[in-house]
């Protein structure tokens, strides 16, 4: 999965078992799936068809917290350009720190929210991902305004998936086009993974990040 890179994705492990209790970004108990349950399951996000995660393309992490999916996804595919995005300042300053130790040089860290009540330039990012940040319906309005034009969302989910689909707002519905439930399969096809994707619709007014951006 991480090819070449797995030196890194070992790294980024190890951090996360010395550093991540003790700064409050995962709890004891998560350390032995950090692998399965978090890591991998974030890289499966590269394995998106190229219609909805295309070479090269701009990325941003919501919520990131300790980096998931964001810098999983940066080391296995280093073709993206990732923006790792999260109000708290003790985890952005963990992101910095761990962004730079790891040299992921298509990775930037930004301190801050996506804030669906702010006006602000139209969106950038060819995609946006998020991962246990909050239910479908808050997590399309959070991060809809801050997708560029055909860009795509994509969501990592469990078993409610279509459940969460199906309770969506008539209102949130006919922000979205394409939405749908993909199941991401890694090499060997021993580790899958669900998303659900959509197409954003484009609107007038897009809105944007609230917070100061500051790089890596």
């Amino acid at each position: 999965m991480f090819g070449s890179r797995l030196e890194l994705a070992v790294a980024y492990h190890d951090s996360l078992v010395t550093a991540g209790p003790i700064r409050g970004l995962n709890g004891p108990r998560e350390i032995p799936v950090l692998w399965s349950r978090h890591i991998i399951n974030s890289a499966l996000v590269g394995y998106l068809p190229s219609r909805v995660l295309p070479e090269g393309a701009t990325v941003c992490d919501v919520g990131s917290g300790a980096g998931l999916p964001g810098i999983p996804l940066a080391i296995a595919r280093p073709d993206l350009q990732i923006t790792l995005l999260d109000p708290l300042e003790r985890r952005t300053n963990y992101l910095r720190e761990i962004v730079a130790e790891l040299e992921l040089t298509n990775v930037r860290v930004l301190r801050g929210r996506a804030d669906p009540g702010r006006d602000a330039t139209a969106g950038e990012f060819a995609m946006v991902t998020s991962r246990a940040v909050a239910p479908l319906e808050r997590l399309l309005s959070m991060c809809l305004p801050l997708i560029d034009t055909d860009g795509w969302f994509a969501a990592l989910k469990g078993k409610r998936a279509n459940q969460e689909i199906d309770e969506l707002a008539p209102a949130v519905r006919k922000r979205v086009r394409d939405l749908e439930v993909l199941t991401t399969v890694g090499p060997g096809d021993v580790d899958v993974a669900t998303v659900v994707v959509a197409r954003a619709v484009v609107h007038d007014s897009p809105r944007g990040i609230q917070g100061k951006r500051r790089s890596r």
